[in-house]
């Protein structure tokens, strides 16, 4: 069985192209499972605690709708969500589900952007101790 890790963000369009990626392995509906992995930023301590059960990665559109492309492809899936920092989240999953690949999505960005503002994908493709796709977003 082939594992890949697929962090997506709240873009719908990034998380379909990072799904479509997957589906398109060769015998991805027999040899492929994927973890669509959805990373919580921020305070998640200052939120009420009856708010905070609905802090779930299947309740975000982009999650839902890489789920159900991969599901309607035949792909085995598993939903998993995490807190705190994105790149590390990232890379300490790909580490816990032993993943064979882990299936970013990227987007264009000027490199000023990326200095100023950082980029995870640059960041876990630097960190990575396995092999990093990055989908574009028209993939």
């Amino acid at each position: 069985m082939y594992r890949v890790l697929v962090p997506v963000d709240d873009d719908v369009d990034r998380a379909l192209a990072q799904a479509r990626y997957v589906a398109n392995l060769p015998d991805a509906a027999e040899n492929v499972e994927a973890i669509v992995l959805f990373v919580f930023t921020g305070d998640a301590e200052d939120l009420p605690e009856d708010v905070q059960q609905f802090k779930s990665a299947s309740r975000i559109q982009s999650v839902r709708r890489a789920q159900e492309f991969l599901e309607n492809a035949g792909v085995d899936v598993q939903v998993r969500d995490d807190s705190g920092d994105t790149v590390d989240d990232i890379i300490a999953d790909a580490d816990e589900y032993d993943v064979d690949a882990i299936v970013l999505g990227g987007r264009k960005r000027s490199p000023a952007g990326k200095a100023i503002f950082g980029s995870v994908t640059q960041s876990v493709i630097l960190n990575a101790d396995r092999p990093v796709v990055v989908t574009g977003e028209d993939a």
